[in-house]
């Protein structure tokens, strides 16, 4: 029995489930290997980032943005490719966002902003993320290497366009000026002030919003079929009337848009201007997303809180256990990126052959 032979329950849940934990047991013994004890600061992690009300609130914040971006990731998987250069794609969306902002933001209300500026930036990581597949498509050039080269592409266009044209006369600061009050998105805690006074704000609903229209295109439409040949098998695909180049590009330009979007959580929501290197390492983040959540959109979700929890426990963890420091948490995200990426199949022989012997 091969991986493609076991059940769906065993591909999509128990190779995840114990892919993650063998991360977690290696982030323990990497703890205790710093002097501290990994029950106490799974403990601590845990109340910080998901019991405490606000911990939880800026969980829900940072998994917001990573599941535009492990969208991003999974449709272009679906096709059989792997975009990782949303990163880039996010932060050209920003500027998208963020000329819309300064050109709108003191003539129009906030619910005619949100989709002016949604729109400014799905239309920008799209374009950031069209060459690429143009010449995937077109030229036969590897998406992967076009996107890391427009990862560095974007890092110094918008380095040029923030500093040289965006940042106001006389500011020292690397950013462009705030938008107006009437350009922030609405924070839940307006409703909900058990939050506290964090940035979580609308977004994490048009995340989950974005999740289920990605479900029902990818499982329940007849594109989607074609989008899920096309990754199965690209040459049956052809000759099921799937035009190939049209696809990987169409593809891709959806997962610019969607990488794109990412930015209207981080630009909108928290800081409400545009900044150097405002993705922090987003675009990255959503490729462990994908492969964590195996480009189902309740897994892309599950693994986008779980990442949240990491960052946002990992500060206060850091913070309490002066051993422990924040780059531990970088590690062991790369963990999660080993085991449920490079080394996904692992367990697949021995549950394959647990299967067989309860036969």
């Amino acid at each position: 029995m091969n991986n493609h032979d076991l059940p769906r329950w065993a591909t999509a849940f128990v190779m995840p489930v114990l892919n993650l934990l063998s991360a977690l047991l290696v982030a323990a013994l990497v703890i205790y290997l710093l002097g501290e004890s990994p029950v106490e600061s799974m403990g601590i992690l845990i109340n910080s980032a998901v019991i405490n009300p606000e911990g939880l609130s800026y969980t829900l914040f940072y998994a917001s943005t990573f599941i535009f971006t492990g969208l991003a990731v999974s449709i272009a998987m679906q096709a059989g490719l792997f975009n990782i250069g949303a990163e880039g794609q996010m932060y050209f969306a920003g500027l998208g966002l963020t000329l819309a902002m300064l050109t709108f933001d003191s003539s129009l209300p906030i619910w005619v902003l949100i989709p002016i500026g949604m729109l400014g930036a799905a239309l920008f990581g799209a374009l950031w993320a069209f060459l690429p597949g143009y010449l995937q498509a077109k030229r036969g050039s590897h998406v992967v290497v076009t996107t890391i080269m427009f990862n560095y592409i974007a890092g110094a266009l918008m380095n040029t366009v923030i500093v040289k044209y965006l940042v106001p006369v006389g500011e020292q600061n690397p950013a462009s000026r705030a938008f107006s009050a009437a350009a922030e998105m609405p924070r839940l805690n307006q409703w909900f002030p058990v939050l506290g006074e964090t940035p979580l704000n609308i977004s994490f609903f048009l995340a989950i919003i974005a999740l289920v229209i990605y479900g029902v295109m990818v499982s329940r439409s007849s594109w989607g079929f074609k989008l899920r040949a096309t990754g199965l098998n690209k040459h049956a695909a052809h000759y099921a009337g799937v035009r190939i180049s049209k696809m990987i590009i169409t593809v891709m330009l959806i997962s610019g848009a969607l990488a794109g979007l990412g930015s209207v959580n981080s630009i909108m929501g928290s800081t409400h201007y545009l900044s150097l290197n405002f993705v922090g390492g987003a675009g990255f983040v959503g490729i462990a997303i994908a492969l964590m959540g195996r480009q189902h959109p309740v897994g892309i979700f599950l693994s986008a809180v779980l990442f949240g929890a990491l960052i946002q426990g990992g500060f206060d963890l850091s913070l309490e256990k002066q051993n422990i420091p924040p780059e531990t948490f970088i590690f062991i995200q790369g963990l999660i990126i080993l085991f449920c990426g490079a080394m996904e199949n692992f367990y697949a022989p021995a549950i394959a052959a647990l299967i067989k012997r309860k036969k």
